[in-house]
């Protein structure tokens, strides 16, 4: 069976956060991020959640968005330039080409990136082939 491609940049729809935005595939990334600032825990029904500011004016698709999930869990993890921190990871439903399904996304400022989110291998592997000199493929 053929998987569809995708693009190295693509429109993501993360409708529990009310998020729709461009996401940078990733195959050399394990994990998926999305850029979050103001990030708080806090308890509700016995469960640690976490709030989070999503602000992002840069680029075509500005986003503005105060988002609430449960937290997945908090894992180290290393970003590009190699330094290592800790982040809340969430577990939210994503839609791309199609296909809808749940993912880890981990809270980080990517506020020097150029796109608010990475889409990493571990979301997207078994699902899509990356075509890297395509954008925008999965619409």
């Amino acid at each position: 069976m053929t998987k569809p491609a995708i693009g190295y940049l693509e429109q993501i729809d993360l409708p529990e956060l009310d998020i729709q935005c461009l996401a940078k595939v990733d195959t050399g990334a394990c994990s998926s991020s999305i850029h979050a600032e103001e990030v708080e825990t806090f308890e509700r029904d016995g469960q640690q959640w976490v709030q989070f500011h999503v602000l992002f004016r840069r680029g075509e698709m500005p986003i503005d968005q105060v988002c609430e999930a449960p937290v997945h869990s908090r894992k180290r993890i290393a970003s590009s330039n190699g330094s290592r921190s800790y982040r809340y990871v969430i577990r939210t439903n994503v839609s791309l080409g199609g296909q809808h399904w749940a993912i880890d996304l981990n809270l980080s400022h990517r506020g020097s990136m150029t796109y608010p989110m990475l889409l990493g291998r571990e979301a997207f592997a078994g699902r899509f082939v990356v075509d890297v000199e395509h954008t925008y493929l999965s619409n």
